[in-house]
């Protein structure tokens, strides 16, 4: 036992002796990772401070500016890229495009952005590799950017994004469809994807709705980013979808592409509904509706329903300036949830309501 303790002595010295060589080595580490963030930043300021006026020339129409791009060192190429996608994609100008695209060929920058886009250690050339191709509108390479969806760093799959707005290629809306739920995927970014293709996608909304049954709620979705009145019919029939997704997304949409009198009809039944979700879309969508119907009353009956629900009605009743005020003044005296919403709203709406 007496021979135990010298070995735990120098046990004590060795563990000691390691703890101190890593506290070393991380600090060592933190140091050099400093050094190397600070000499990128002086070289990236060197790189705008030479390139950053020759590329703004160059896309406001200085030939001689494109010539020395085109003559400039390999090495280069990265941030000149980076320099010219920045503008392009803030200003989306067509004649700025096209000097972008000629700049670009000089430079070779798609065989470029074809390499960082086989980066697998550094992300931000993938990045920026699928902001090129959006950029310079190349749709050879909407295969990769499609598949570059699934990346598995968020900040490619907003780029990949970023680059399927710019291009705009009808080829790409069923894979931006399919991921309009998908959570892994910045929500603002999935939705300025979609509005982007304007109205001219709805066709092929509604048509791939009626291939693909199984995706039908984001569809449904899609189109409050770009319906318009044709989309209505296609809507009403999806209140009666048995799938209470399905069902809420359409009364979601309806009320953002406007009510007709069925339509109207189809909110006011839905809001009897056994689901919460489906009862408070009915409510938001009959946000402004002051046709036809018992509208107003049947929604003041929900002010004490489930909050979603509530919620949803008290602010449709504070959308119809004569019927809706009317029932949240008889419903401001009343006890609870429902008193309670119908004053909020009639405070918001101001001393005339």
């Amino acid at each position: 036992m007496s021979g135990w303790f010298p070995d735990a002595g120098r046990i004590a010295v060795l563990l000691a002796q390691i703890g101190a060589f890593l506290v070393f080595s991380m600090a060592v580490a933190v140091v050099a990772e400093r050094a190397v963030f600070a000499f990128q930043m002086r070289h990236r300021r060197r790189v705008d401070t030479r390139y950053g006026p020759l590329v703004r020339r160059a896309l406001d129409g200085d030939d001689a500016a494109g010539r020395e791009l085109a003559a400039s060192a390999p090495k280069h190429h990265f941030d000149i890229a980076r320099l010219l996608v920045g503008p392009i994609i803030d200003e989306r100008n067509p004649e700025r495009v096209v000097r972008a695209r000629t700049i670009g060929r000089a430079l070779a920058l798609v065989p470029l952005a074809d390499r960082f886009l086989e980066s697998h250690w550094w992300w931000w050339r993938r990045a920026l590799a699928l902001r090129m191709f959006g950029a310079l509108q190349n749709r050879t390479r909407t295969a990769a950017i499609v598949a570059a969806l699934d990346d598995q760093h968020i900040g490619v799959r907003a780029a990949a994004l970023d680059a399927l707005a710019d291009l705009q290629d009808p080829a790409t809306l069923p894979a931006l469809v399919v991921r309009l739920n998908d959570a892994s995927m910045p929500r603002g970014r999935r939705a300025a994807a979609m509005a982007a293709f304007g109205h001219e996608c709805e066709p092929l909304l509604l048509d791939l709705a009626d291939a693909d049954v199984e995706h039908r709620d984001a569809y449904a979705r899609a189109l409050m980013l770009c319906g318009t009145e044709r989309a209505r019919p296609a809507l009403c029939a999806w209140t009666r979808d048995p799938r209470a997704d399905v069902r809420a997304a359409a009364f979601r949409t309806l009320g953002h592409v406007g009510l007709d009198e069925d339509a109207a009809q189809l909110a006011i039944a839905a809001l009897e509904s056994g689901d919460a979700t489906v009862r408070a879309a009915a409510a938001r969508g009959l946000h402004g509706w002051t046709g036809p119907g018992d509208a107003a009353s049947r929604l003041a009956t929900h002010l004490e329903d489930e909050w979603l629900v509530a919620a949803q009605a008290a602010r449709a009743l504070q959308s119809m300036p004569t019927d809706g005020h009317r029932e949240l003044r008889a419903s401001a005296t009343r006890p609870g949830l429902a008193g309670a919403l119908a004053r909020q709203m009639l405070w918001e709406a101001g001393p005339g309501c």
